[in-house]
């Protein structure tokens, strides 16, 4: 019996072992997308970066995490033998930027704007630190193509910029706007002026595919309508609160149904909500000023 026992309870570990084998490999699922040639979308769950290969080396956005970095620098070094020359930070937020020591190599120049790189440092955030940054906007040249970086103010996170991938006509953008989804549940984080403010400004951009870090590829229309999507919430959720509406009632009264298509729609719509109003109570000072009724 007790040899029968002890292969049994051999049996279960075994099988338990590749059980968790299997989920292991099924998370550690990726993905690469062409886009334009040389332009190619990498895949890490609900993670988006985009890179580009030229003959002279690749240029890599948001290396996401160690694992996801890994796999990619393989793929890379299979399927197009150049080096890393640029690595740049999206913004300061660690979902995106950790990894990057993959990457780390006295050949390979790390990129971001200057207060994402402030914030990596204050923060000892475990990841490389950007060797440049940038105030406003930064060109970087790899071969004949450019790619424009430029920080557009506060909307999320720290030194959050655009990508503009010039001669493909393609915006990379992070967490700011989003296609084909809500944006993030309660928006932490996020300057709802701020993200109106950075949306406007590259909508004067000359581009026509959109990649996010999250979701969907649009074009500039899809970007136009997130733009009504969060103009909208904030002007509903602003006059609900001037009159003194509570959250609960302005909750119930917003009315945004024509964007009910966007995934997570009915689950995040109160969240979003409870965000800018949030802010609005906070940051606006709405909650403590004399003009203003209380709810």
């Amino acid at each position: 019996m007790k040899g029968y026992a002890m292969q049994t309870y051999l049996l279960k570990r075994l099988l338990f072992a590749v059980s968790f084998l299997t989920i292991s490999f099924q998370a550690l699922s990726y993905e690469i997308e062409t886009l334009d040639g040389d332009l190619y979308r990498f895949i890490d769950d609900r993670h988006r970066s985009v890179f580009m290969i030229t003959k002279q080396g690749a240029l890599i956005t948001d290396p996401m995490n160690t694992a996801a970095a890994t796999w990619l620098k393989a793929q890379i070094n299979e399927r197009f033998n150049v080096p890393i020359k640029y690595v740049v930070y999206s913004h300061n937020h660690s979902d995106h930027i950790y990894g990057a020591e993959v990457f780390d190599d006295p050949q390979t120049i790390f990129v971001a704007h200057k207060l994402a790189a402030q914030d990596i440092y204050n923060t000892k955030a475990n990841t490389v630190a950007p060797d440049i940054t940038f105030e406003n906007q930064m060109l970087l040249n790899l071969g004949s193509k450019t790619v424009r970086l430029t920080y557009h103010g506060p909307n999320d996170g720290r030194g959050s910029i655009s990508m503009l991938f010039e001669q493909q006509k393609l915006l990379y953008v992070v967490d700011w706007i989003i296609v084909g989804r809500m944006p993030w549940k309660k928006l932490w984080s996020y300057d709802i002026q701020g993200m109106i403010n950075s949306t406007q400004a590259i909508l004067g951009y000359d581009f026509t595919t959109f990649v996010g870090g999250h979701a969907d590829i649009g074009n500039k229309q899809d970007v136009a309508r997130y733009l009504g999507y969060l103009t909208q919430l904030y002007s509903q959720v602003t006059a609900g609160a001037l009159v003194g509406k509570s959250l609960t009632e302005i909750q119930e009264t917003v009315d945004l149904s024509e964007f009910s298509d966007l995934t997570n729609y009915q689950q995040w719509l109160p969240l979003n909500v409870e965000g800018v109003y949030e802010r609005l109570m906070e940051e606006s000072g709405i909650g403590w000023r004399s003009d203003v009724s209380p709810p």
